[in-house]
């Protein structure tokens, strides 16, 4: 059987089963891909597939590394209450203020146009008063 023809039989890419005869794993497109094509390799040439797997992963030897969690940095926890003095202070110096905007006595708030004729408007109805 030539390579082409083990090629269409198991749909792995031609290029893809050269570097399989050639050794160059390294080139294959990833463990599982490389893992799927050998397995139907060794189906389309009548070979155990466990047995060819084997070869491979004791050729391979790969190291499983498990990662060492991190740490983060130990923070005193005298920060974080320091932190949270003073996010309330924030929001109580902005309540304060929040608050006086909305209280504010709006009596005296007249623009001075208005604020010249207020006296006089009662001056006329006393003049008016005065002329009956």
């Amino acid at each position: 059987m030539s390579l082409e023809e083990v090629a269409r039989a198991t749909r792995v890419p031609l290029a893809s089963m050269e570097r399989i005869e050639a050794g160059q794993f390294d080139e294959l497109p990833g463990e599982v891909f490389v893992r799927g094509f050998l397995r139907s390799y060794a189906r389309a040439v009548d070979v155990p597939g466990d047995e060819v797997l084997a070869r491979y992963t004791a050729s391979r030897r790969i190291a499983w590394v498990t990662p060492l969690p991190i740490s983060a940095p130990a923070r005193p926890g005298r920060s974080g209450r320091f932190g949270v003095a003073i996010a309330f202070v924030l929001l109580l110096f902005l309540f304060a203020l929040a608050l006086s905007i909305v209280l504010k006595p709006r009596s005296h708030d007249m623009p001075q146009e208005l604020s010249r004729l207020a006296p006089q408007s009662s001056s006329p109805a006393s003049a008016s008063d005065g002329r009956a």
